[in-house]
């Protein structure tokens, strides 16, 4: 008996590499060292910081994978991968400059994750940072047949004296909501659970989608906000604060990027909550609540800006393609 009657074909693994090695080199900086196939990636940092900070962030994509197997689609898992760790990385103030991942499987399906590592590096290739290595796992017995996990390690740098620790956030701020591309990578256990329990195809294309099917929806993957971020603050926009928002929704998260004793009242009415949403909450009997509980309700990023900046914030990321809205001020 050998590994490969074991259940891990070592050279399928080998092929594998090399199949994506020219989507991971496309994602590279200047600042890369070394290339794909090495125990360790190298990465030198940029110049021109007087007091550089590290800034790391790490995720998966939890049970949306459920979905991508289902329906045979795994580039948009790849991006939402790795847009959950940098946009985290991001709310510091700092800009993502390298990406790992973790690929796990029961067999390798060479076709199925070459698709996933696509959707990775042009995640990459949107945050501007660069895939310089990752681990894949052959664990046969350990996953079903078909299936696979993804984790996702993200590391960025920032300026120690521009690092956003809620320190400069200030009564009056106004909280800028950013629109999100839908679901994005959170709530999808309850999803999945609507889905089951009400016998819903994912074929199926109710009239708000227009011709869209349910699925294609489902995985439409989640913004990176991370070059029209760092481009506002270079455009002289004066950001005290950022959130991301993602599991747990707008209770949850906003409150992590303000100081203790300052709160944000939230006008829920300042934005239009997306179709996808209101098709959720009708078909899975979900309460207004559990709503804002579970999902990002069609706000996938906060900035918390001077109140004199409010409306230039709004204007600038319109001009970018994602609409703003003004969602409350900080008390």
């Amino acid at each position: 008996m050998d590994y490969k009657q074991a259940g891990v074909d070592v050279e399928a693994g080998r092929e594998f590499v090399n199949n994506i090695r020219n989507m991971v080199i496309s994602t590279h900086r200047p600042e890369v060292l070394g290339g794909l196939g090495g125990f360790s990636g190298l990465f030198a940092l940029p110049s021109g910081y007087k007091e550089p900070v590290l800034v790391s962030g790490t995720d998966g994509v939890g049970t949306k994978l459920k979905l991508a197997n289902t329906l045979n689609c795994h580039h948009t898992v790849g991006i939402d991968l790795v847009a959950m760790c940098v946009n985290d990385v991001l709310t510091s103030g700092a800009e993502p400059l390298f990406f790992l991942d973790y690929l796990a499987t029961g067999k390798l399906n060479q076709q199925q994750l070459t698709e996933v590592v696509s959707g990775i590096a042009e995640g990459c290739r949107l945050a501007g940072c660069a895939l310089i290595g990752g681990e894949t796992a052959e664990m046969p017995g350990f996953y079903p047949p078909g299936e696979y996990d993804l984790a996702g390690f993200s590391v960025g740098i920032v300026e120690k004296s521009l690092i956003l620790d809620g320190s400069q956030v200030k009564v009056g701020d106004v909280a800028i909501g950013l629109e999100s591309s839908g679901i994005h990578s959170n709530g999808f256990s309850l999803v999945r659970k609507i889905i089951d329990e009400c016998n819903i195809s994912l074929k199926d294309s109710p009239d708000f989608l227009e011709q869209k099917s349910l699925g294609e929806a489902l995985l439409t993957p989640t913004k990176i906000y991370v070059k029209p971020i760092l481009a506002a603050q270079k455009a002289g926009l004066d950001i005290h604060g950022m959130a991301h928002i993602t599991g747990g929704g707008l209770p949850e998260n906003l409150p992590r990027c303000l100081p203790e004793g300052m709160s944000i009242d939230v006008d829920q009415n300042s934005w239009e909550v997306p179709s996808i949403f209101r098709w959720i909450s009708e078909v899975g009997n979900v309460d207004r609540e559990a709503m804002f509980n579970t999902f990002n309700m069609g706000i996938g990023f906060v900035v918390l800006v001077p109140q004199s900046q409010a409306e230039i914030t709004i204007n600038w990321f319109t001009s970018q393609g994602i609409k703003g809205y003004c969602l409350g001020k900080v008390n």
